[in-house]
C-alpha cells in the first residue's frame, strides 16, 4: 500500500474537540500502526486506573487529556451536567478529559491505540485489548477478518470468544480452529486463548464500517441487543446466532 513512497498515516481524535489527540507530524518516521505524538496544543497523558502517569513506564493505560484545548467543546446540548459525566468525572483529582481509548508509548516514543478502555477483556487479572487479539489471528494467512469479545467464565472471570470470516479459497476445519487458538495463546499468553473460535461470513457492522462488537458480544451471551439502529446488515446477526 503506497507504494513505499505514501505512508498511511493514523490520527486520534474525536467530533468533540474538532481535532487530534494524537497526531504524526509531516516527515515523521514512523512504525506501523503508530500514531505520531501528541497533536499540537495538546496536553496528551497515558494514565492508570487512580490518575497515575503510565506513559514513560511503557505500560497501557487510559489516554486523557490534562488540560483543555481551544477547539475543544465547553458543554453538551443536553446540559453541562451531562458533559462533565461523560468526559471530565473518570479522574478527579485532577481533572482529566476521558476520552475512553486504551493507549501505550513504547520505549522507544511510539504511540499506539489499543481499543476503546471499556471493550478491554480481563482475564484472570490481565487485561489485553480485543484488536491485539483480532491482529494475533488476522496474521495467519486463511484469516480475512476477526472479532473478539469477552464473555464470563467461572474460573477467569472472562473468558476469550472470537469470530473470524476467513478469506476465500478457506474452509473452516477442527484443525484450523485449533491452530488459531494456539496463535493467540502463543503470543499473548494461555489465559487469553480463545475459548471458542466460530466462523461466520460476515459481521454486523455500522452504515461506516465499524464492527458492533456490542452486537457480536450480546449474541453469543442472549443478552438483549439494545439499540441496533445503526446496523447496516442486519442479516449478520443470524449468522452469529448459527454460528454459536
Amino acid at each position: 500500500v503506497g507504494g513505499g513512497e505514501a505512508p498511511i498515516i493514523n490520527i486520534s481524535g474525536g467530533t468533540e474537540i474538532f481535532g487530534c489527540f494524537l497526531m504524526p507530524l509531516p516527515g515523521q518516521p514512523l512504525k506501523p500502526c503508530t500514531l505520531g505524538s501528541p497533536g499540537l496544543g495538546m496536553d496528551i497523558d497515558i494514565v492508570d486506573e487512580t490518575g497515575v502517569s503510565v506513559e514513560e513506564d511503557n505500560e497501557r493505560g487510559y489516554l486523557v487529556a490534562r488540560d483543555s484545548c481551544p477547539s475543544m467543546t465547553k458543554s453538551l446540548w443536553s446540559g453541562d451536567d451531562r458533559y462533565l459525566h461523560e468526559y471530565w468525572s473518570s479522574f478527579t483529582e485532577p481533572p482529566m478529559w476521558d476520552h475512553g481509548d486504551w493507549a501505550q508509548v513504547d520505549a522507544e516514543g511510539f504511540w499506539y491505540l489499543h481499543g476503546r478502555a471499556d471493550d478491554a477483556l480481563n482475564v484472570a487479572g490481565r487485561k489485553v485489548g480485543p484488536a491485539e487479539i483480532e491482529g494475533a489471528l488476522i496474521e495467519h494467512e486463511a484469516v480475512n477478518q476477526a472479532a473478539a469479545v469477552g464473555v464470563p467464565d467461572d474460573t477467569t472471570g472472562t473468558a476469550v470468544v472470537t469470530y473470524v470470516v476467513l478469506e476465500p479459497g478457506y474452509e473452516e476445519t477442527d484443525d484450523l480452529r485449533e491452530g488459531l487458538r494456539v496463535k493467540v495463546g502463543e503470543e499473548h499468553g494461555k489465559p487469553f486463548r480463545p475459548r471458542e473460535v466460530l466462523f461466520v461470513d460476515e459481521f454486523p457492522k455500522t452504515q461506516s464500517g465499524k464492527i458492533i462488537r456490542r452486537a457480536i458480544g450480546a449474541t453469543y451471551t442472549g443478552e438483549d441487543l439494545g439499540d441496533m439502529s445503526s446496523i447496516e446488515n442486519p442479516g449478520a446477526l443470524e449468522e452469529l446466532e448459527d454460528a454459536r
